[in-house]
């Protein structure tokens, strides 16, 4: 019995052709199957793929999507994996493939390719979520990188815990959709009049989109936040202090003098929260961005500082999470590289 269903490789929308004929693959692996399809050699190898990182692995239903649809022929194959969101450690199987090694010999790049970029942002994610427990974490760095990585990304997001993905892409593989705020540039077509670009923002979007304002946009949270909140009344699901680490907050500008004053800090998030509550707003969620990372979010939890949400961003992308696959027996018998012996995992699943 596997212990969760798999993601159908249909839903990968890969391009097939394009990937079985070596386009995104190394040129090597390419031409080391061209060499044993002309020499008509079949030899049955067990491939190996592991990290060397303590990680949350992600991509595995997409590498394994890549390898039933582009390898020679599925039934040749025998798979063993890990799942989606599993914790592994360094060295750790991850992925183990055997069969004929001509079936699959092009594909090590794209496999690889997903597991790495997928473990890092789930991995990075996943330390994110649990800095900011049990407050949400929403996932909105799809403008830092290419538009074609949106899709696993948001799901490797997903899997990790985040509560929001910014972008229908990056919802799509679990049948949901991208959430977001009133931008800054809606409140600049209405003439930088935060209050105007909110209220047509609630009068012309479906009563069941969340109403989540920037208050940022004349660095001064307080008074946006008030003016939002008096206008909107119920119809304002929260605020999104998102100020420039080069600014000062016009509440701030006061209070100067034993903290960091610039962007989204601590003191600013309570000078919104008190003028809230002190005007009966106390259900208007506050949402912070700008700079979050996992050490920040640390900072502010363990301060108490009163916040409902974080969005967190380029973060998400640092670090590198890399996979190494290797040719460990041939024909059933030990055949590997000084350092890299077969190493059996119990925790692997059968691949169906």
């Amino acid at each position: 019995m596997t212990r969760k269903k798999r993601l159908d490789p249909a839903i990968f929308n890969l391009p097939v052709e394009k990937m079985k004929a070596g386009y995104y693959s190394d040129k090597y692996f390419v031409r080391a199957r061209e060499v044993l399809l002309k020499d008509k050699h079949r030899p049955r190898v067990t491939m190996q793929v592991f990290g060397k990182t303590h990680a949350y692995l992600g991509g595995i239903d997409e590498a394994i999507a890549i390898l039933k649809l582009c390898a020679e022929q599925w039934r040749e194959l025998e798979v063993f994996a890990l799942y989606d969101g599993d914790p592994i450690e360094p060295w750790e199987t991850v992925l183990l493939i055997e069969g004929p090694y001509d079936a699959f010999a092009n594909l090590e790049t794209l496999y690889l390719g997903v597991l790495a970029r997928r473990t890092r942002v789930g991995t990075n994610t996943h330390i994110v979520v649990e800095a900011a427990r049990p407050k949400q974490v929403m996932f909105f760095p799809a403008r830092h990188d290419h538009w074609l990585v949106q899709t696993g990304d948001g799901y490797a997001a997903h899997i990790a815990g985040a509560i929001g993905v910014s972008t229908d892409a990056q919802a799509s593989w679990w049948g949901s959709e991208g959430v977001g705020t009133v931008p800054h540039a809606l409140i600049a077509a209405y003439g930088g009049d935060t209050v105007l670009a909110s209220k047509k923002f609630a009068e012309l979007m479906p009563d069941g989109v969340r109403l989540v304002t920037l208050v940022d946009f004349e660095n001064d949270c307080v008074g946006a936040s008030l003016r939002v909140a008096r206008a909107l009344g119920g119809r304002l699901y929260g605020v999104r202090l998102d100020t420039s680490e080069t600014l000062v907050d016009t509440s701030v500008v006061p209070q100067m003098g034993t903290f960091k004053p610039t962007g989204v800090n601590p003191q600013l998030v309570w000078n919104v929260r008190r003028a809230l509550d002190k005007e009966g707003f106390q259900e208007v969620k506050i949402v912070v961005s700008g700079g979050f990372t996992a050490e920040k979010i640390r900072h502010f939890e363990e301060a108490g500082v009163p916040v409902d949400a974080y969005g967190v961003g380029s973060s998400l992308f640092q670090g590198r999470f890399d996979f190494t696959a290797d040719v460990v027996r041939l024909e059933g018998k030990p055949c590997a590289k000084v350092g890299r012996s077969y190493r059996p995992n119990p925790r692997l699943e059968r691949v169906e």
